[in-house]
C-alpha cells in the first residue's frame, strides 16, 4: 500500500527503518481517516525523517514517547525547517505503537492528595451512575476537590470531620467573586458531593441541608429568540451548492425543526435515523432517548449529505468534520459557530448567537400561533413543566388581557 503515496525507494527505506513493521498498518490508518494522498506522503516524509533522527542517536521504536518526539521536533526547529503537522504524524505514530504494545501506555498523572481516592469514586459515579456528561462532571469534581482541600487544611483531618460550618464557609467565600449563575451551580456541585458522600457512608450527617440556596429571578429575562421569517432566512443562507453548505442546511434545520440542542446534533448516529418509522432518536440528557418526527425537509437534506458529502470512514456519527481526520464534530461550540457564521451571511445580529437560539425561536413560533405549553414542552422534551414556563410571557395577547392598569392618582399617571 504505500507505493500508493510515495516511491518505491522511499517506501524500501520506511520497511528497513526502526518503524519497518508499523509503516503498512499506519498507512491503512490514515487511508481510514481520510487523508489526501498528498498529506500521506508529507506524513511519511515526517516518519521517515523521525526514523533516520532516533537511528543515528541509537534508538529502537520502543523508545518513542512525547518526550522524544519533543526533541526531535524542537531539532529540526532549531534548524529553520519548517515542523508544520509533524507533531501531529507523531502522536498518531505513538498511538498506534501503543495500540500494538509496541511502547507501554503513557502513564496518568498521580494523584498524591489525601482524598485522591474519594474523589476518583465521586468522578466514577456521576460518569456512569448518574450519567452526567463529560464536561459537567469534571467541573462537578473540581469543585469537590476545592472544598476538601480547603476545609479540610490540617495534615490529620479526615472527611468524617466536615461539619456544616465547612460548607457554608466554602460558598461565602466564593458569593461576592463570582456570578449569580456560577454560585448557583458551586451550590449544585456541593449538594450532589456531600450525598454522594452520605450515600458512601463516609459522612454520618446529611450536609447538603447546609448547603446555602442562591436567589435566582425566575423569569426575569424574556428567551432571546427570532422570528420565523428571521428563521427562514438564516436557513437560505447556507450555499446548497457546496458539501459543507450541504451539511450545515440540514444541522441548521435539525435545530430549527426539531428544537434539538447543540450537543444532541454531535451525538446523533446513523443508527438513529429510523428512515422506515419516520422519525430520530436523540440521545437526551442523562442518557434518555427520545423519538421526534422525522420532518420531510429534513430527511430531503440528510439524504442530499450521507449519499454525495458524508466522508465514507468508520465512524457512526453522522456529522462529521469535512477536513481529514474526518470524525465526528468535538464540541457544542462548533454547532454555536456555524450558526453564528449563518447569521452574519445572513445580516442578522440577534442578542445571542449561539444554537440555543434556534431552540428559543421554535418555541416562540408555537406560542404565536397558540400551541400549548404542554405541547411546547412535548416539542422540546422538557422533563418539568417550569422549564417550559419561561415561554409564557411571550404570549403577549394573553398578557394584555391579564395587566392590571398603571395606578394614577386624581388622574395623574
Amino acid at each position: 500500500m504505500l507505493e500508493d503515496f510515495i516511491n518505491p525507494s522511499a517506501a524500501e527505506r520506511l520497511r528497513s527503518g526502526i518503524f519497518r513493521d508499523h509503516v503498512e498498518e499506519l498507512c491503512r490508518h490514515l487511508v481510514a481517516l481520510g487523508y489526501s494522498p498528498a498529506t500521506i506522503r508529507l506524513q511519511f516524509w515526517t516518519v521517515g525523517a523521525l526514523a533516520r533522527w532516533m537511528a543515528v542517536r541509537g534508538l529502537a521504536a520502543t523508545d518513542l514517547n512525547e518526550s522524544c518526539l519533543a526533541d526531535f521536533v524542537d531539532t529540526r526547529r532549531a534548524r529553520g525547517l519548517t515542523c508544520r503537522g509533524w507533531l501531529r504524524t507523531g502522536l498518531m505514530l505513538i498511538e498506534q505503537l501503543r495500540c500494538t504494545g509496541i511502547i507501554t501506555t503513557r502513564e496518568s498523572p498521580s494523584d498524591d492528595s489525601p482524598f485522591a481516592g474519594p474523589i476518583a469514586l465521586y468522578d466514577t459515579h456521576l460518569r456512569q451512575a448518574r450519567a452526567v456528561t463529560m464536561g459537567t462532571a469534571s467541573r462537578y469534581v473540581k469543585i469537590a476537590r476545592m472544598f476538601l482541600d480547603e476545609s479540610l487544611r490540617e495534615s490529620d483531618a479526615r472527611i468524617e470531620s466536615l461539619g456544616a460550618k465547612h460548607v457554608r464557609d466554602f460558598q461565602l467565600s466564593r458569593a461576592g467573586r463570582v456570578k449569580p449563575k456560577q454560585a448557583q451551580f458551586i451550590g449544585s456541585a456541593l449538594r450532589s458531593f456531600l450525598r454522594f458522600l452520605l450515600a458512601c457512608g463516609k459522612i454520618g450527617n446529611d450536609l447538603a441541608l447546609a448547603v446555602l440556596s442562591v436567589r435566582q429571578q425566575r423569569q426575569s429575562k424574556v428567551p432571546r429568540h427570532m422570528s420565523s421569517e428571521d428563521v427562514e432566512r438564516l436557513l437560505r443562507s447556507c450555499d446548497c451548492s457546496s458539501a459543507t453548505g450541504r451539511r450545515n442546511h440540514a444541522i441548521l434545520l435539525l435545530l430549527a425543526r426539531l428544537g434539538l440542542r447543540a450537543s444532541e446534533v454531535i451525538a446523533l448516529k446513523l443508527d438513529d435515523l429510523r428512515w422506515r418509522d419516520g422519525e430520530i432518536v436523540v440521545r437526551g440528557k442523562g442518557l434518555i432517548r427520545d423519538r421526534v418526527p422525522l420532518l420531510s425537509d429534513i430527511g430531503e437534506a440528510l439524504v442530499l449529505y450521507l449519499k454525495n458529502d458524508r466522508p465514507r470512514v468508520a465512524s457512526r456519527c453522522v456529522f462529521l468534520c469535512r477536513r481529514a481526520p474526518h470524525r465526528g464534530l468535538g464540541h457544542p461550540s462548533t454547532v454555536s459557530t456555524i450558526v453564528m457564521r449563518a447569521l452574519v451571511r445572513a445580516g442578522l445580529s440577534p442578542a445571542t448567537h449561539g444554537a440555543h437560539l434556534l431552540r428559543h425561536s421554535l418555541a416562540t413560533t408555537m406560542v404565536r400561533r397558540g400551541a400549548s405549553f404542554t405541547e411546547i414542552g412535548q416539542v422540546l422534551r422538557h422533563r418539568s413543566p417550569n422549564t417550559t414556563e419561561i415561554y409564557a410571557k411571550l404570549d403577549f395577547g394573553v398578557l394584555r388581557d391579564i395587566a392590571l392598569p398603571w395606578p394614577t392618582s386624581r388622574g395623574a399617571q
